[in-house]
């Protein structure tokens, strides 16, 4: 039974890759090839012996079927259609067709309509279209009716729709085929942005938190032998921060992690004095927007988690001011300054996020020293990345 099923689901993805591909590729002059049955009258007059010269008629007959064949299939493929070598072809065609009709009349008129679809293949939109169509629909009334009076003129009439409709259906279908390549392009670049957006949280997080533990797990080991209560209170700030890094990692993979920006001071004053590093925190300016205070986060995590492991700082200072139009972020630290080389994954991952909302983000050595880092953003602002996570 398994196996049967199995077998079942693989005929019916193989079927579903076909259409697929089917769907992809369009339709093709072959579409077009059914309507040279019209074409069908004139072969019959021919045979029949009713013709004139049947010898030149049928030689033109071929010629029209071999020129129709050759512009339909160029038709779809977009540079062939648009070659000089195609409306040589659809000039050709159009001789050749008028000259069968207005020679042979009554049953050679019913190429006309043919003439209709080669040429709705070919121009599908544009003012070109209605150039060509109205002068033709014209011409081809002037000799229906010249040769069979006004019994024939639904074949001027079928000419026109063949014509309009050609090359709306065709000019349709090129468009949807379009709309859907830019769609499957844009899921494309959604996830490519969702797995950047993942990959910088789950750096700014594992960073951070990973920096703490080791900070604190140096300080068990100072405090162990002398102090046991303080080691254990060590242990259990370890455990608050793994079981906060945890809820984290949760919040970062459905998409709905908010940074409060107090809550991140605390944290990075509580990690910096673990360092042994002393936190500096001042705080003023208006009330901040939820997505302003998320990426002014990132901002103070990633650069609390470089003075813990990089700077061998004493003192970190972070102030956070600003007017009613912008709010500026401030790290700065004592330490051994930046290290030689491109700045780190996180602060360019963080300069782009602030880009991105319209802020900015420097990071350097300080005008005294050490390292500072700067982040400016607009107080009422959004984080493409958090809108990005909840779709």
């Amino acid at each position: 039974m398994f196996m049967k099923v199995s077998s079942r689901q693989r005929v019916l993805t193989a079927r579903q890759r076909r259409r697929r591909r089917r769907a992809e590729r369009g339709p093709s002059g072959l579409s077009l090839l059914p309507w040279l049955l019209m074409g069908l009258g004139a072969l019959s007059h021919l045979i029949s012996g009713d013709a004139p010269n049947p010898w030149v008629g049928g030689l033109g007959l071929l010629a029209f079927n071999s020129l129709y064949i050759a512009i339909v299939f160029r038709a779809f493929d977009e540079r062939a259609r648009e070659s000089r070598t195609t409306w040589v072809l659809l000039g050709l065609l159009g001789a050749v067709t008028f000259g069968l009709a207005i020679a042979y009349g009554r049953e050679w008129l019913l190429l006309f309509p043919l003439l209709g679809l080669a040429l709705g293949s070919v121009v599908r939109r544009g003012r070109n279209l209605v150039r060509i169509t109205v002068p033709l629909v014209v011409a081809v009334g002037v000799v229906t009716i010249w040769k069979d009076t006004w019994d024939s003129f639904g074949i001027v009439y079928g000419t026109f729709v063949s014509t309009l409709v050609t090359a709306a259906i065709l000019a349709l279908d090129e468009t949807v085929r379009k709309l859907r390549a830019t769609q499957e392009e844009l899921a494309r670049s959604a996830v490519e942005k969702e797995r950047l957006r993942f990959s910088r949280d789950l750096h700014d997080l594992l960073g951070h938190t990973l920096s703490v533990i080791v900070v604190k797990s140096e300080v068990v080991r100072r405090l162990a032998p002398r102090d046991l209560d303080a080691a254990l209170a060590q242990v259990a700030d370890i455990e608050s921060v793994g079981r906060q890094a945890l809820t984290e990692i949760r919040e970062a993979v459905t998409g709905y992690r908010e940074g409060s920006l107090a809550t991140e001071l605390d944290r990075a004053r509580d990690a910096l004095s673990s360092a042994g590093i002393e936190p500096v925190v001042r705080r003023s300016g208006p009330l901040l927007e939820p997505a302003t205070e998320a990426l002014l986060s990132w901002v103070v995590r990633e650069s609390a988690t470089n003075a813990v492991r990089h700077s061998g700082a004493t003192r970190c200072e972070i102030s956070v001011d600003g007017t009613v139009d912008r709010v500026r972020l401030t790290v700065a630290d004592d330490g051994r300054g930046p290290a030689p080389g491109p700045p780190g994954s996180g602060l360019r991952g963080l300069r782009e996020r602030l880009a991105a909302a319209g802020g900015t983000l420097d990071s350097g050595p300080g005008p005294e020293g050490g390292f500072r880092v700067t982040a400016e953003l607009p107080v009422e602002t959004s984080d493409p990345y958090e809108g990005e996570q909840r779709k």
